[in-house]
């Protein structure tokens, strides 16, 4: 019976009514243990059942609550789909697989989840990451919660709307005490009402007891409220026959719910027979109940607290092992057990933790990995397997963000007992989670030192890996020369096979001028090598960002995407759209640069990876920039500027320099804008760049001839000819090539097109090169001439979508004397994410491949399309792609 919670019962129902009527979505009841969250969902369950939902229900158990998957099992089981934990990918590749099947069941659908403190890690990123996506699909997510510090930081990452649910006031506290205990004396009422303080559970059990025992059952109101309905519990199992006991303790302690299993693990302790009818006198008194398929369900599950907190501590070994033998053949769910059971160090359970970990791993599950790394630390018999363990925990806590866990693991860890091997690892988790935070270069040497000392001592994958690691730190730090050549001497004397692409990956990312000719000509060759997994074309599609060569880059990451993404490698998959939005915008594509950035912004935010989000932010300022919207490029650039200045992260400011000077040229405040840019190429100052800088000599370049700053610019030419002779960065020799043509004042010393690089994929500079020319013709007086120049940048830049370059091109052609009218952009018409859903639909995506892409459900893609259409005025696929796609 539900009591003093109309307005949250009014709102739940709200939410029942939208998902019958194709809007779903995802709703958490929370509140303090006892409050009403079960009642309140049970009454849901009901209600939906009456008004023709299907109702798919679990529940978190405190036992499972390591078991990769445990909960999102319950739910899958119930609709027909079994998996192998092993064999899925990731949580939100499951997540997705849920809501394929739940959208195929052709009926609304309520997920009500009882108890999700005590899901495991996996099942809660799945279903709260389904709970997101419930947009146009008939599906309602109801989870209870109970509050406590753990609970906030998964519900501040979750993103689903809350209920709160407090403790009744007065009136209702005395009406719901008076339905269950009618009769109650006035001063046992007064002292039920005073020490249930508004709990609906404390009003049940201890009106109940107070009605059985009188005051004698009322604990001192000292005790918080948990623990006297825990004591009360406690009491009712006493009064049961010993068998009972036993059968309720294993069930509280074991990770499932059958029956059978129970009482066969009970026999084992009692060492005598145990059947379902031992289970009878619980039943009876409600403490259990066990339902048509023989599953257990506790009355409360302060219940389970309850009992194994009472129990002794040889009592919980003794049942664990139990369970242990009686799951043999169920060995992911048997170790656990057996861990519990151990009573000191054992290498062996110790192994197969690791086994363990190595599996939740492989299948994303960090939370589960680092849980079993730490626990056969504790049962390890061999000093050096236990700090090695130790740091892999770490490892799984950093992946997760959880630095308190990271520091408390690291403290365990002394510096001097890792082998030398390993503490490059230690060094790098200690500086980021434990130290003073960024600490520049000064490190790196350090790094080097220990990534060479594993070389030397034969583990050379091991150090490839550390490499990799260390790449982008070098790449983004700005390094000294002598670091950068010590980089390279350590990874040209690992002794890698010849097909083994990680080595030009490191050095390309890590030295990309030091290795640039190398590394361009090893990356050419593999541009169509066949057989390259998803993983080798995302890393060395970030490398080849990284040596400047932009249209080769998406060559290699475009194809590894829906691999990436269908195998749930999110962590790289973020990677491979953040560089496709990095190369969109420094390609000047301003339209792709907002999808991809977009794109990473949110992946980012749902895998918890901050400084990749940031830098897709500034992508996104770039792209805004690029079209014109200065407010928002400053704003997205002074974002990110406070929080790199505040990290200490002075080299990654250059990023905010190039969108600002962008931003200034686009709004034609030349002279701001070469100012701006010149910043990246001072060594002196802080915000130097060597290689970003290698992107923004266009942009410099044209500041400086808009700016009447030639003078200035030249010095800069002059110092980036040697070094592109060096490297041969194709983005740098773009650059260069507009540069030497801002630079020339006898026309017959300009450079021309046969004499620069290939600016065919290059569409921006290929643009500006010809608006600078089609200027100069038309302020030469020579009118026709200019006017080609001048048309077809003009359509260049429109199709990019660099709005401000685009109408320079038509203000110069109108004052040639031909007018130019500025295109309608359908897409402005469309908001980021119906723009992201239309261009992979133009792209010929069906629904469900861009829902896999996007991570949505096909019926919501469906639902976006239903909208787009009419906003473009278009009626088929075939007529999308010709508006998008065709310039």
């Amino acid at each position: 019976m539900l009591v003093g919670r109309d307005s949250q019962w009014a709102r739940l129902h709200a939410v029942l009514r939208s998902a019958a009527r194709d809007q779903g979505g995802g709703l958490v009841l929370r509140g303090e243990a006892g409050i009403g969250k079960t009642a309140l969902l049970a009454q849901a369950a009901d209600t939906a059942r009456a008004e023709g939902m299907r109702v798919v229900t679990a529940a978190g158990v405190q036992a499972e609550a390591r078991i990769p998957y445990a909960v999102i099992h319950q739910l899958l089981r119930q609709v027909g789909v079994r998996f192998d934990p092993d064999g899925e990918s990731s949580p939100y590749r499951i997540g997705m697989r849920a809501l394929d099947r739940l959208g195929d069941l052709g009926e609304p659908v309520l997920l009500a989840v009882e108890d999700a403190h005590w899901a495991d890690a996996p099942s809660w990123d799945a279903l709260t990451f389904l709970g997101r996506r419930l947009e146009s699909d008939r599906i309602a997510l109801v989870m209870t919660i109970r509050d406590g510090d753990d609970v906030e930081r998964r519900l501040a990452a979750a993103g689903l709307p809350e209920i709160r649910l407090d403790p009744l006031g007065p009136e209702p506290a005395a009406e719901l005490l008076d339905r269950i205990v009618p009769g109650l004396s006035p001063a046992l009422r007064a002292r039920v009402l005073d020490g249930a303080a508004g709990n609906p559970l404390g009003l049940v059990e201890l009106g109940e007891a107070a009605a059985r025992s009188g005051a004698a059952a009322l604990l001192p109101a000292a005790l918080p409220l948990s623990t006297r309905v825990e004591r009360t519990f406690s009491a009712l199992v006493a009064e049961l026959p010993e068998p009972t006991r036993a059968l309720l303790l294993t069930a509280a302690l074991d990770d499932g719910d059958a029956l059978d299993e129970v009482t066969a693990a009970t026999a084992i302790v009692c060492g005598r027979p145990v059947t379902g009818a031992d289970a009878e006198p619980a039943v009876s008194t409600r403490l259990m109940a066990v339902d048509e398929q023989y599953r257990i369900q506790f009355r409360h599950p302060l219940l389970r607290s309850a009992l194994a907190g009472s129990a002794a501590a040889e009592v919980r070994r003794a049942t664990h092992a139990a369970l242990a033998r009686v799951l043999a053949a169920e060995p992911d769910r048997q170790i656990w057990h057996r861990a519990a059971a151990a009573a000191g160090p054992d290498e062996a359970i110790a192994r197969d933790l690791a086994k363990t970990a190595i599996r939740a791993h492989r299948s994303q599950a960090a939370g589960v990995a680092q849980a079993a790394l730490e626990r056969a630390a504790q049962l390890s018999e061999d000093h050096t397997e236990r700090v090695l363990r130790l740091l892999w925990a770490a490892e799984m806590a950093s992946q997760q963000g959880d630095g308190d866990t990271v520091r408390r693991l690291l403290a365990q860890v002394g510096s001097e007992e890792l082998q030398p091997a390993h503490r490059a690892r230690y060094s790098w988790l200690h500086e980021s989670f434990a130290g003073a935070g960024f600490t520049g270069t000064t490190r790196l040497g350090v790094y080097l030192d220990l990534i060479d000392d594993m070389r030397r001592t034969g583990d050379a994958n091991l150090a490839l890996s550390s490499l990799i690691d260390l790449s982008l730190r070098m790449h983004w730090s700005n390094p000294g020369d002598a670091l950068r050549r010590r980089y390279v001497e350590i990874a040209e004397a690992l002794d890698t096979p010849g097909d083994d692409y990680r080595a030009l990956a490191a050095m390309a990312t890590a030295a990309p001028i030091e290795c640039g000719v190398a590394s361009l000509e090893r990356l050419e060759r593999l541009r169509h090598r066949v057989g390259l997994s998803a993983v080798a074309l995302s890393e060395l599609g970030v490398a080849a960002s990284g040596v400047g060569a932009f249209p080769l880059s998406n060559h290699l990451l475009i194809p590894s995407i829906a691999d990436l993404s269908r195998q749930g490698r999110l962590g790289l998959l973020v990677h491979v759209l953040n560089s496709l939005a990095f190369n969109a915008a420094a390609l000047g594509d301003a339209r792709s640069a907002l999808r991809h950035a977009e794109e990473t912004v949110s992946l980012a935010a749902e895998i918890g990876l901050g400084q990749v989000g940031l830098t897709g932010r500034l992508s996104l300022a770039m792209a805004a920039a690029l079209r014109g919207d200065g407010e928002r490029a400053r704003a997205l650039a002074d974002g990110a500027e406070a929080v790199f200045i505040a990290a200490g992260t002075h080299p990654l400011v250059s990023q905010v320099l190039r969108v600002r000077g962008v931003e200034a040229l686009a709004a034609g405040r030349a002279e701001e804008a070469f100012r701006e840019l010149r910043r990246m190429f001072d060594p002196a100052d802080p915000a130097y760049h060597p290689y970003l800088r290698l992107t923004a000599v266009g942009h410099l370049a044209e500041a400086a001839l808009l700016a009447g700053l030639r003078a200035e610019l030249a010095p800069v030419v002059a110092d980036l000819e040697p070094v592109a002779e060096q490297c041969r960065n194709p983005a740098l020799l773009a650059g260069l090539h507009y540069a030497r043509e801002v630079l020339a004042d006898d026309p017959a010393t300009r450079p021309g097109d046969d004499a620069g690089p290939d600016l065919a994929a290059w569409p921006f500079e290929r643009a500006r090169l010809a608006l600078t020319r089609g200027t100069r013709l038309r302020r030469g007086r020579q009118n026709l001439e200019s006017r080609p120049h001048l048309r077809g940048a003009a359509a260049t830049f429109d199709a990019l979508g660099a709005t401000p370059w685009a109408d320079r091109a038509r203000a110069e052609l109108r004052a040639s004397g031909e007018s130019l009218r500025r295109p309608v952009d359908a897409t402005a018409a469309l908001t980021e994410h119906e723009l992201q859903v239309a261009h992979l639909a133009a792209a010929g995506l069906s629904n469900r491949e861009i829902g896999e892409r996007l991570f949505l459900s096909p019926r919501t893609i469906s639902t976006h399309l239903y909208h787009i259409f009419p906003k473009l005025g278009v009626r088929s696929r075939g007529e999308l792609a010709k508006v998008l796609l065709d310039p």
